[in-house]
């Protein structure tokens, strides 16, 4: 059953570190809730979404965040992209 998901970019801020491949965090508003924490990447084949994440004890970085399918992973990298590139 596929739904339409409601999506907006809450707050963009953005790196100017040369640089680094990090280039901004990213929190979005998916419904009522918000989510705090993705991340803008420089990667090989061009700028991708990292999820929010944290450092569990054994030191390994876990998602806190994940999409349920490729379709809404889609649709979370449109949404956060395009507000990264106005």
């Amino acid at each position: 059953m596929a739904k339409k998901m409601d999506l907006e970019v809450v707050q963009i801020r953005r790196f100017d570190n040369g640089d680094s491949k990090l280039k901004a965090f990213v929190d979005v508003a998916i419904g009522e809730f918000i989510v705090k924490g993705f991340r803008i990447v420089e990667g090989e084949e061009g700028l991708f979404i990292g999820m929010p994440q944290d450092r569990g004890k054994d030191g390994r970085w876990y998602d806190r965040f994940s999409p349920r399918n490729p379709e809404a992973k889609q649709a979370l990298t449109e949404v956060v992209l395009a507000a990264y590139q106005e």
